[in-house]
């Protein structure tokens, strides 16, 4: 009994030294690797033996090729920078723990970052706006991928149904929670919260891959970089190091045409991955522009080496390196000398048709008989600069904001403060049907039944168009009120996500919920706030004196000129208002009035090389490029000018009378009308009912020719051509048939495709709907300046229909032409030699007789067509022209298209400009802008 119990009692013992041993060497090695963490032992032999080494076969990113003009001027390079990295090294106990002080981590790391001068990598897909508040800078189909990850699925069908409609401050809400990032929203305010939600998305992309770093600040200054070093024993998984960042010259004017690159998404990564499977989720690729379309020949081939790091990640050997290969270099057709000069001649062009058609009235439209006039009141280029956020709503909120913007935002609050009573007792009273409402209280109501619509608080899915109840609604006969009782009687309205109880609520009851809801939305909504600016500034509460000098307080415009006085003496705002948007101060673009975009292209025109392809307005690319900043993004996407937009590839417009060629190459090869056969132009085409009219009209061109009417413009002659194309062999009148006749040559000149270009590009509409409209580029026709371009290279060089191109060659980094990128001919054109001559003398006469005054003076003989189309009766005209130089031996073939620039006319002087700017030919200044919004072709 004895011997059994010390036996007992000596196992008891061993299996407890046994305990204590494991849990003294666990202990120890945690202390060991603390000690290198540290790096109070790293660099001893003797603790080497210690430390954990894990075998890692890594990959080694290659350089990217770079892109060059025509002539050798590079325009997008690599350099190598400094960045900001963090992996996420760290043990913990549990994932609270984790979550405090990898959050904690983060922010210490953000805060050194911009206290240096410095900002975050920031392509997320929610921003804080300028009212404080969260939103979307993505919608539609990106929205609902963008959902998909935040809410960790792996489809977007997966997402629940409140997952989709789900608002900014729900997406929020669920990564702060503890279940996911777990960041206490207290502590922090909401643009850091986004930061570091942003980090950490990022980090948990990676996660599968522990010690791969992700980038979080890219191209920092040395102070930032001394900063992370000093504070490296608090930052435990921040570091530095050199990386590749895209750099782009003449980044503004190239950057629809260069693109941008970006970090790669998953349907990027499988469309790549078929012809590089070396692709990953790591990689930066081309997200638009030449950089996407080239994609496989500017990204070189990745190297690669076997790495051994011990378990925090730190690197001790290297072995097997395979050194990467660079991409190739890309040269472009373009001419950026010629890109540049002619991108600052469409703005300044631009500049001036504003200013010519600024004035000192209220009144925006006069019409006068058959005429309209469309001009620009001074008091809509005061309320632009706070419209298209030029002003900063939120400096003139600040509390310490200058006296200018504190008077300014005291009359403001008052304006709201009334205007939101007012607002609840039009909802809340008997209702005022809408066609009954002030021009003021119409505006307020629309904008806030939109916004419902765009908050899915009205259900868009669910209303019945053919509703009786919505077509009064749609024909102005109801109120708000009466639309939204309806509308929640027939459950077209959700507000669950406001108030989870009122599905039990009766109509009244949900329709105050709704109303209070209404008021609260829009009290701090920066749309509204923009509504309310527009009426104080037309009823003068904010003067254009209180506008101007906002723009020098909040930086937009420089003191050196000295008018900030000046204004502030008295001096005249309308005057002031003018010689800035004049010497482009203030850009059309910042404005966002009509006219502010435009596009411009030239070609080669025996080659189908594009020399130049413009688009106005831009941005700059080299915010774009690795990781889109995105509050710059936002700020893009929220510009009314619309920036973003390639205007040269994506914009169609109806040609006007840019299409008359076509119309006179069908009728004269389909033998409808003869080379010198005369139509007698009676001003309004009776052939027909309803009647429609020349421009001219109550005019006549009288006797008209092919080639007459070609220099004249002449509608008649052409609706005349159209008519007669329109019988079929039973000689009876049919749409379809001078449609398909006309269909048939436009096909011929590249009108029915894509222009060939390699970048994005809309799908051109050659009209199937009234032949005889049609004919004189109506109808449903619709091109942009690229399509146009396409079109008249062609009728330049009579015949050779090219698809046009971007891209000179491909050449490797030994410079060996691996790529000739030489234009592929579309179609040859066939058509009889006076066809042609028919053709091109009436282009002729277009410059040496309709638009003498504005080519008079040039010593470029140039042949061209204007066009003209009025897409809405209280907004401007759009301006077109097309054109080809030298007439005697054409080199050159341009196509301008100016939205809502008045008349033709600018655009031919666009034309000229362009010219002038090709062949070195300096601008005497000789040619006026025209104010006429009639149509002279």
């Amino acid at each position: 009994m004895i011997k059994d119990f010390f036996e007992a009692v000596l196992n008891v013992l061993k299996s407890r030294i046994l305990v204590v041993s494991i849990v003294f060497v666990l202990l120890f090695a945690i202390l060991i690797n603390r000690l290198y963490q540290l790096q109070v032992v790293s660099g001893s032999d003797y603790w080497e033996q210690y430390i954990v080494r894990i075998k890692r076969d890594t990959t080694i990113d290659s350089t990217r090729g770079n892109i060059y003009d025509r002539n050798g001027v590079l325009l997008a390079y690599n350099e190598l920078a400094f960045c900001v990295v963090i992996e996420d090294s760290g043990h913990y106990i549990s994932t609270k723990e984790k979550n405090k002080k990898l959050n904690d981590t983060i922010y210490k790391m953000i805060t050194i970052i911009e206290q240096n001068g410095d900002k975050m990598d920031n392509d997320y897909s929610i921003v804080v706006n300028d009212s404080g508040n969260y939103e979307y800078v993505v919608s539609d189909d990106s929205l609902l991928r963008f959902l998909r990850d935040a809410y960790g699925h792996s489809k977007v069908s997966e997402l629940k149904a409140e997952e989709k409609v789900a608002t900014p401050d729900d997406v929020i809400e669920y990564l702060c929670s503890a279940k996911v990032y777990g960041i206490d929203q207290t502590k922090y305010s909401k643009a850091d919260i986004l930061k570091i939600i942003t980090i950490r998305t990022a980090l948990s992309t990676n996660a599968y891959k522990r010690y791969v770093k992700t980038t979080v600040a890219t191209d920092v200054s040395d102070e930032t970089v001394a900063a992370i070093l000093e504070n490296s024993n608090d930052l435990i998984g921040v570091s530095i190091e050199e990386d590749y960042v895209r750099r782009y010259n003449h980044s503004v004017e190239m950057a629809h045409i260069l693109g941008y690159t970006g970090k790669i998404n998953q349907e990027q990564l499988d469309e790549l991955s078929i012809s590089d499977s070396s692709y990953d989720l790591n990689d930066d690729v081309g997200k638009s522009g030449i950089e996407e379309s080239m994609e496989l020949q500017l990204n070189g081939k990745k190297g690669s080496e076997t790495v051994y790091v011990d378990n925090v990640g730190r690197v001790l050997e290297t072995a097997d390196r395979v050194e990467p290969e660079a991409g190739n270099d890309v040269y472009l057709s373009i001419d950026v000398n010629l890109q540049s000069k002619i991108y600052h001649a469409l703005e300044q062009e631009l500049a001036d048709i504003l200013v010519s058609n600024i004035t000192t009235s209220d009144t925006a439209v006069i019409s006068s008989g058959s005429s309209t006039k469309v001009q620009i009141p001074i008091k809509d280029v005061y309320y632009a600069l706070i419209n298209n956020n030029v002003l900063s709503m939120s400096k003139i909120a600040a509390p310490d904001g200058t006296d200018t913007e504190q008077n300014v935002y005291a009359k403001f609050l008052d304006k709201r403060d009334t205007q939101l009573e007012v607002l609840r007792e039009e909802l809340t009273g008997e209702g005022t049907a809408y066609k009954n409402l002030s021009e003021e209280m119409e505006v307020y109501i629309y904008y806030i039944y939109n916004m419902l619509l765009d908050n899915n608080v009205i259900v868009r899915s669910e209303i019945d168009e053919t509703d009786e109840t919505y077509q009064a609604w749609n024909s102005d006969e109801l109120s708000l009120s009466e639309i939204l009782k309806y509308y929640i009687s027939m459950n077209w309205v959700d507000l669950s996500a406001v108030n989870t109880d009122v599905q039990y609520s009766s109509l009244d009851e949900t329709y105050n919920i709704l109303v209070d809801y209404i008021i609260n939305t829009i009290t701090d909504d920066s749309g509204f706030a923009k509504k309310l600016y527009k009426f104080l500034i037309k009823d003068g509460a904010v003067t254009g004196r209180e506008v101007c000098l906002m723009l020098y307080e909040q930086g937009i415009l420089d003191d050196a000129d000295g008018m900030y006085e000046s204004i502030q003496n008295g001096a005249s705002t309308y005057d002031f208002m003018i010689n800035k948007i004049s010497s482009l101060e203030i850009t059309p673009a910042q404005l966002a009035l009509d006219p502010c975009s435009g596009s411009c292209v030239v070609t080669n025109s025996n080659t189908g090389e594009v020399l130049a392809m413009v688009s106005y307005p831009s941005y700059d690319n080299n915010e774009m490029s690795g990781s889109i900043d995105a509050a710059y993004y936002s700020m893009l996407l929220n510009d009314a000018s619309k920036p973003l937009l390639n205007r040269a590839t994506t914009q169609t417009l109806a040609p006007g009378s840019t299409y008359k060629m076509i119309s006179s190459i069908t009728g004269l090869e389909e033998g409808v009308i003869g080379r010198n056969e005369v139509i007698n132009c009676e001003g309004i085409f009776k052939t027909v009912t309803p009647s429609p009219k020349c421009w001219i009209y109550p005019s006549a061109h009288g006797a008209t020719d092919v080639e007459r009417a070609i220099e004249v413009s002449c509608n008649y002659f052409f609706y005349e051509v159209g008519y007669r194309l329109s019988f079929n062999s039973n000689g009876d009148f049919d749409n379809n048939v001078g449609l398909e006749k006309l269909k048939k040559y436009a096909t011929m000149f590249g009108l029915g495709e894509k222009s060939g270009v390699e970048v994005y590009e809309t799908e051109p509409k050659i009209s199937d709907n009234n032949s005889i409209s049609s004919a004189i580029g109506q109808g449903s026709n619709s091109y942009s300046a690229i399509q146009l371009a396409k079109y008249v290279t062609a009728i330049a060089n009579s015949g050779t229909c090219y698809n046009l191109t971007l891209l000179d060659k491909v050449v490797d980094s030994s410079g060996n032409v691996v790529m000739d990128c030489a234009p592929v001919v579309y179609n040859q054109i066939q058509l009889s030699n006076s066809t042609w001559t028919a053709v091109h003398e009436g282009m002729r006469r277009v410059i040496t007789e309709a638009s003498k005054s504005t080519f008079s003076d040039l010593p470029i003989a140039v042949a061209g067509k204007s066009g003209t189309a009025q897409q809405e009766e209280d907004r401007a005209n759009h301006a077109t022209f097309v054109a080809y130089a030298p007439y005697e031996n054409p080199e050159i073939g341009i196509s301008v298209q100016l939205p809502y620039a008045y008349s033709s006319s600018n655009s031919a002087l666009m034309c000229k400009k362009i010219v002038q700017l090709y062949y070195g030919i300096e601008d005497n200044g000789s040619t006026t802008i025209s104010t006429s919004n009639s149509i002279t072709d």
